[in-house]
């Protein structure tokens, strides 16, 4: 639409300028009708371009546009290759973290493709051929570069969100048109007369509704986790040969690079260990915990504003990357925090079993004694006790006292690990009694960090050896509070936070180590001095070696 755009603006600033010239002939002679409407439609294009918010895709556009029409006005050509890379070094240039940003691949990829392929050339129209002849090669040239797109862009696609659009060949067929045609021209003749933006607006709507029935379709969607680089390089390798116009033979070797991808599949733990997950969702909680063959999550992230959670935003896209499907659902309690991203994991998952102490189902409720095992390892809820609910099942406590707590082991005697919520001082101290000979492997630190909980009789108690911190950067509470980190440093005791840490890898088969991602995936812009923290709290002492990285 950029290019719609400028092409208005080159035969309006023409015209424009040829009237002008009947005025003023000597205007002409300084600067001819086609450089005067080159140079006006890619101003023009370029004011556009950053009114619509100035996005790689539209930066793509117009530096395109740019080196066209200036080799054009010196009668010069370049080879595509070099009119493409040229674009993408200005791109570049001006934004070097756009390589971080899908839309950059999406959008140079797309266009070297149909550079590279031109499907449309088959379909070519012809001057000499009747108007109905020209109308259908048109349509087939459409086609054909619709086609062409989407083989080619799937397996970047998979890489990059974990899943393909398959009803996305005839959703931009019907949107890309819609657009074009309808909706930008309405938003043009806008600018003139106000009220024709409301047609448009009723045109956004009803392709919307149209895209929002397309997309709840059965196997609208083919979701595979994403592979590692390696892999997903081959496969967009492949996605590219095949839609070259070679022949089947050469073009067949395009469906064994891609072919690793589609059977790719993340390594889980082995039969009777488990691997504890604490997602980095900023101020609030959500574990994943993975065994053999199940999959369980612990509480759903925070809600964060109106219409947006952690669930949508992050756990839905991470269990699509991991290729994950919930058995199980256990949420600690109903604050936002913990129980925001419920309706996103609910829609994402609909088979997952769900545990919550503020269900009103019997068999929902979170209730100590509960248990099950998969694959060797168990699952017991500890906490809170059946005295803790009234006659019709409705909680006696506050929803911190209420916490659902939950411990993992793989067997008797050995490492297990204590998903906590947020559980007060009092209940800490009355779980110690109970479970006087407990032990804890991994133990998240209950309610944040926050100093009232981590009682010293629980850690007395649990004696833990690792130490899982979910806080949000710079939060607003101070968690994880002063005094308990002061308790975790007495008994000398490892621990981690998730604004320094991001996700927090724990692992039954190597208990004495955390794995921080951020270490893990480092970016080359974030920088930390030994010994020092970065997340906004108080220095930390150094970090054991353990927990620098993978082994």
């Amino acid at each position: 639409h950029v290019t719609m755009f400028a092409w208005l603006a080159v035969h309006l600033v023409g015209w424009g300028w040829r009237r002008a010239g009947r005025r003023w002939p000597a205007a002409l002679i300084a600067l001819p009708v086609p450089r005067a409407s080159a140079l006006g439609g890619i101003a023009l294009a370029t004011a556009y371009a950053l009114f619509a918010g100035w996005g790689v895709p539209a930066q793509r556009t117009l530096l395109m546009l740019a080196v066209v029409m200036g080799l054009r006005l010196r009668g010069r050509h370049w080879p595509w290759p070099v009119a493409w890379l040229a674009a993408m070094a200005v791109v570049l240039l001006l934004d070097p973290l756009a390589l971080m940003q899908p839309g950059f691949w999406l959008s140079f990829v797309a266009v070297g493709i149909l550079f590279a392929a031109d499907p449309g050339r088959a379909a070519a129209t012809g001057a000499g051929r009747p108007w109905w002849r020209r109308g259908i090669a048109a349509v087939r040239r459409q086609l054909a570069e619709q086609a062409v797109i989407t083989v080619a862009l799937a397996p970047l696609t998979l890489l990059l969100f974990a899943q393909v659009s398959l009803v996305g060949l005839l959703a931009n067929l019907l949107a890309v048109h819609w657009v074009t045609v309808l909706v930008t021209p309405l938003a043009f003749l806008g600018v003139l007369w106000p009220p024709v933006w409301t047609v448009a607006a009723w045109a956004v709507g009803l392709m919307s509704q149209v895209l929002t029935v397309m997309a709840g379709w059965p196997w609208a969607v083919f979701e595979r986790p994403i592979a590692p680089w390696p892999l997903a390089a081959m496969a967009v390798a492949g996605g590219i040969i095949l839609v070259q116009r070679w022949t089947w033979v050469l073009r067949s070797a395009g469906l064994l690079l891609v072919w690793p991808v589609l059977l790719w599949a993340p390594p889980r733990p082995a039969a009777g260990e488990f691997e504890v997950m604490a997602i980095d969702v900023g101020q609030g909680s959500a574990l994943l915990v993975r065994t053999a063959r199940h999959t369980l999550l612990y509480d759903t992230g925070p809600a964060q504003g109106e219409g947006s959670n952690a669930g949508d935003r992050v756990i839905v896209p991470l269990l699509r990357a991991l290729g994950e499907r919930l058995d199980a659902v256990v949420v600690s309690h109903g604050d936002s925090d913990h129980a925001g991203g419920m309706p996103a994991i609910a829609a994402a998952h609909p088979r997952a079993r769900w545990l919550a102490p503020f269900a009103d189902e019997p068999e929902r409720r979170c209730v100590a004694g509960q248990h099950w095992a998969w694959d060797g390892v168990r699952f017991e809820i500890v906490h809170p006790w059946p005295q803790d609910y009234g006659a019709q099942g409705e909680p006696l406590l506050d929803d911190n006292a209420m916490s659902c707590v939950l411990r993992i082991t793989h067997g008797p005697g050995r490492e297990s690990a204590w998903l906590t919520g947020d559980i007060d001082a009092e209940r800490e101290v009355r779980l110690a009694m109970a479970m006087p000979g407990a032990r804890a492997s991994l133990w998240m630190a209950p309610h944040h960090g926050s100093k009232t909980s981590s009682t010293p009789v629980w850690l007395n108690v649990l004696q833990p050896r690792q130490i899982v911190v979910q806080a949000g950067y710079r939060n607003p509470f101070g968690h994880p509070a002063p005094t308990v980190i002061a308790r975790y440093r007495q008994r000398g005791i490892p621990w981690v936070a998730s604004p320094a840490c991001g996700a927090a890898v724990w692992r039954s088969d190597a208990p004495d180590a955390v794995h921080c991602w951020r270490d893990e995936d480092r970016r080359y812009w974030r920088w930390r001095q030994a010994g020092t923290a970065d997340d906004g709290g108080p220095p930390a002492e150094p970090m054991p070696a353990s927990h620098q990285g993978m082994p």
